[in-house]
């Protein structure tokens, strides 16, 4: 399975650190490319992540690092940095790096200096606020990102305070946005043998999600709300309490809001003037909330579920981590799995490949473990 992958034969130097870059790496490792993780000698910032460890580095660290020869260089020691980059003109076809913004030059690291002795290289930087402009050389966080980019002045409670998504939406978007952008390159190679040079950023990325805040603002000029679980522009699309848990219901239309009134026994509500369609259930959010509220909370989350899904209305519960790990369609999938028996379970690659996934990456490795290695995939100097 592992050389029928589609990037079967790729090798990729990532020089990174915390989740972006790594992200991208395990991505393309996922994909059948042999990656090559490059650490400082202390290690990459997300070993120490907790609270959750696992054999010594933080749960984070596995989740975003296996299947990857881990080395360790020190990029300003003159000997470390001329092997690395021996290893990325002798066997790299992909270098990965967030180095701090505007370093990468003082070690020869950048695009311009690689691709003088390997035109065809492509080179990926994933920076925080972009590669031009007065901010391109400030660092940057998932949070901060949220926050610069308007996404939290739209996330929360309407009369709670700006809240930041719980997941790292903007790190794992930016990797994925490196990974669509180095496939692109690879592609473009393959058919005009040259290289590429593709920058992508956490700003970019987060500016990217309020794609349609943004086209709502340059239409009507309002700069959004929040809305709690719901959405600025479908009513009802959000999270109603039932008697024993919280339960999402979404009608996208009002033939689905037409149903949702006969599976409540309240018909009435689909002929109102003030709820039949979706600009007037907009109008009127707070009343057919707190109606379809107070109908849900009189019986259970399972008692909803069922009949909702009987008439083909969108819904789904509110989960733990627990619970959604546990369930039979995640299970079903086989998305999360283990190399071994003595490794924790993470999440792998979420496609399929003739309706088989990717099997579990290797377990991630120690600080430096292929150091070793490095001297058997160069070419011996003469």
């Amino acid at each position: 399975m592992l050389r029928d992958l589609p990037l079967s034969g790729i090798v990729v130097v990532e020089l990174s650190d915390s989740a972006s870059a790594p992200f991208t790496g395990k991505v393309l490792a996922e994909l059948g490319a042999e990656v090559w993780k490059v650490e400082r000698p202390s290690g990459d910032s997300a070993r120490g992540w907790g609270p959750s460890m696992w054999k010594g580095s933080g749960a984070a660290f596995h989740a975003l690092n296996r299947g990857k020869r881990c080395i360790s260089v020190d990029i300003k020691d003159r000997e470390q940095l001329a092997t690395l980059h021996r290893l990325i003109a002798e066997r790299a076809d992909v270098f990965i790096h967030n180095l701090r913004p505007g370093s990468s030059a003082q070690y020869g690291l950048d695009a311009d200096s690689l691709r003088v002795t390997k035109p065809e290289l492509i080179c990926c930087e994933i920076g925080a606020f972009g590669h031009e402009g007065p901010l391109n050389t400030l660092p940057g966080y998932d949070p901060l990102m949220q926050a610069f980019s308007g996404i939290m002045s739209i996330t929360g409670e309407e009369e709670g305070a700006p809240v930041r998504a719980g997941v790292s939406i903007v790190d794992f978007g930016s990797g994925m946005w490196a990974v669509i952008g180095i496939l692109a390159a690879l592609h473009r190679r393959n058919t005009k043998h040259c290289g590429a040079t593709v920058n992508g950023s956490l700003l970019e990325t987060a500016i990217a999600w309020m794609s349609v805040g943004i086209a709502g603002y340059n239409t009507d000029g309002a700069s959004g709300e929040r809305h709690g679980s719901g959405v600025a522009f479908i009513v009802p699309h959000r999270a109603y309490p039932t008697a024993d848990g919280d339960l999402v219901v979404s009608c996208a239309n009002d033939a689905l809001f037409a149903r949702l009134c006969e599976v409540l026994e309240r018909p009435e509500w689909a002929t109102d003037d003030r709820f039949a369609t979706n600009a007037g259930r907009l109008q009127n959010r707070s009343d057919i909330d707190r109606l379809i509220g107070e109908r849900l909370a009189k019986e259970s989350r399972a008692y909803w579920q069922e009949r909702l899904q009987a008439s083909g209305i969108p819904v789904a519960p509110i989960q733990t981590t627990a619970e959604i790990v546990a369930h039979e369609q995640t299970r079903a999938l086989g998305i999360i799995g283990k190399p071994s028996d003595d490794e924790i379970g993470v999440v792998g690659l979420p496609l399929s490949f003739d309706g088989k996934r990717p099997p579990p990456l290797p377990a991630a490795r120690d600080i430096g473990a292929d150091n070793d290695k490095i001297d058997e995939v160069l070419k011996p100097r003469l």
